[in-house]
């Protein structure tokens, strides 16, 4: 069993810092790629930041150069660093880990649980 427990996130005021943590567990064999999605009511999750194992990363037009992702490999986590919030960035936070637990596997999506963030103007 594969497990991602975030941790952070809250309510801020527009121009303040956050950041999330994301730690997995269980069996686990290899990563691909690691990040955060976001996702606000009525709308669709979308892809806010991710890091694969060779180090490229990927972000979101709107949060590029506010929003910084981070991974610790060794401890299987990954974190977002966010600067410069805005009221729009509210939404909840979803970590994400594509991952493969056995030899010959694919690699799959595994999620966190979700955390509200929340800035206020």
């Amino acid at each position: 069993q594969v497990r991602l427990v975030q941790s952070g996130g809250g309510e801020v005021q527009a121009g303040g810092s956050l950041r999330l943590s994301c730690a997995a567990s269980g069996d686990i064999l290899s990563f691909n790629v690691m990040g955060w999605y976001r996702q606000t009511p009525g709308k669709q999750r979308e892809l806010v930041a991710t890091k694969n194992t060779r180090g490229g990363t990927n972000y979101l037009d709107s949060v590029k150069g506010r929003f910084t992702v981070a991974r610790n490999g060794d401890e299987n986590k990954v974190y977002l660093q966010m600067n410069s919030l805005k009221p729009e960035d509210t939404a909840v936070y979803y970590c994400n880990a594509q991952l493969r637990r056995y030899l010959y596997d694919p690699f799959n999506d595994y999620w966190g649980q979700g955390t509200q963030v929340t800035v206020s103007s």
